[in-house]
């Protein structure tokens, strides 16, 4: 998998951008502020429908337009993809796959398959579970339609219950109605998690001794609100009931995926409480380089792989075995100068000039 093209009209610093890429190494050069970033943010947009940087998409539009134009040319073993979508100031878009209107934002995820890696990314190891639900949620959308469904049906009863919770004439059969329903959905996300996690231990092992020339081994462990995983639909449902009185009292749900974490070890170690920044950012990039083989495994395809001025971020070991693992992956790189990449480029890598919203 590969962007062929990619086109803007009104986008961020953007007025107009008809760009080609090739098929390996894009290097985007320049200072700070000139743009480089809202092209990664673009195409990552093209994969999700939604920006990694703000959650209101009026912002991606350019302050002199009233919508921005965003089209991707995706090259696929099997049938390429032309993504076209337009974003309006009233908050809605319109999404066509290969000239096809796309109703919902589901039938985007698989079409174009990303992994960004940005400095922003050590909040993965460092912040609240919330961060890391979205990441493991976001990486399963992409690669399972199928999870996407339960997530979004899971959320919907999870906010029709607590509504519920909220109202001082419960309905208890209504209840009922929703905690087998919560059961059902939060069943197939949690099994499709742990799916998930299993698949990080696997490649991470193998990609995290690498980085840490054999001195760490890093292990990932589900940290579920239904603590017994065996049997998961009966024991969340026995979990509900059990804790209704205590969601009756304060008005939401207590149990189930939506509160639900996992936990980065290194050495038997908390990555987040104990690790060091250098161990923080050797675990970010394990999961990003496992996401890369996890979606390879599972679609028979790499992904693109974005990075976001993270070379800079890298000691010299660490910045090594991202440009040496890269050479079967179209990866686009955004930085302020190419002198540690020089090293890593031939005829087929591209290297453009930013500045001011214009490609040099």
């Amino acid at each position: 998998m590969y962007i062929k093209k990619l086109q803007l009209l009104n986008y961020r610093n953007y007025k107009q951008l008809d760009i080609s890429f090739g098929k390996k190494v894009n290097v985007f050069m320049g200072d700070n502020a000139q743009g480089k970033t809202n092209i990664l943010e673009a195409i990552y947009y093209c994969a999700f429908a939604k920006s990694h940087r703000t959650s209101r998409d009026k912002e991606l539009i350019n302050w002199e337009a009233n919508r921005a134009y965003l089209s991707l040319l995706v090259g696929r073993e099997r049938l390429d993809k032309n993504i076209d979508i337009s974003i309006f100031k009233d908050g809605k878009k319109a999404i066509k796959i290969n000239k096809v209107k796309v109703s919902k934002i589901g039938e985007l995820f698989g079409n174009f398959n990303v992994v960004m890696f940005s400095p922003e990314d050590l909040k993965i190891i460092k912040s609240s579970p919330g961060v890391r639900r979205r990441f493991i949620d976001m990486e399963l959308c992409q690669l399972s339609p199928k999870y996407y469904y339960n997530l979004v049906q899971y959320n919907k009863v999870l906010i029709e219950r607590n509504l519920l919770l909220k109202n001082r004439k419960l309905d208890k059969e209504m209840l009922d109605i929703y905690d087998i329903q919560m059961t059902e959905f939060g069943h197939n996300i949690i099994m499709e998690r742990l799916y998930y996690i299993n698949k990080l231990n696997f490649y991470g092992e193998e990609i995290h001794n690498d980085i840490s020339s054999g001195k760490e081994i890093i292990k990932f462990k589900y940290i579920g609100t239904v603590k017994e995983l065996g049997d998961i639909k009966n024991n969340f449902y026995e979990a509900l009931v059990k804790n209704r009185d205590k969601d009756i009292e304060k008005g939401i749900t207590s149990i189930g995926p939506h509160r639900d974490d996992f936990t980065v070890l290194i050495n038997e170690i908390d990555a987040k409480s104990f690790g060091s920044q250098g161990q923080q950012r050797s675990a970010v990039l394990t999961i990003k380089f496992s996401s890369l083989k996890i979606i390879r495994e599972i679609t028979s395809e790499y992904p693109v792989l974005l990075l976001d001025d993270v070379l800079s971020e890298l000691d010299f070991s660490r910045k090594r075995y991202v440009l040496t693992s890269i050479k079967d992956i179209q990866t686009i790189i955004t930085c302020t100068g190419i002198e540690d990449l020089t090293n890593y480029l031939d005829d087929s890598s591209k290297v453009f000039k930013v500045k001011d919203g214009e490609i040099l």
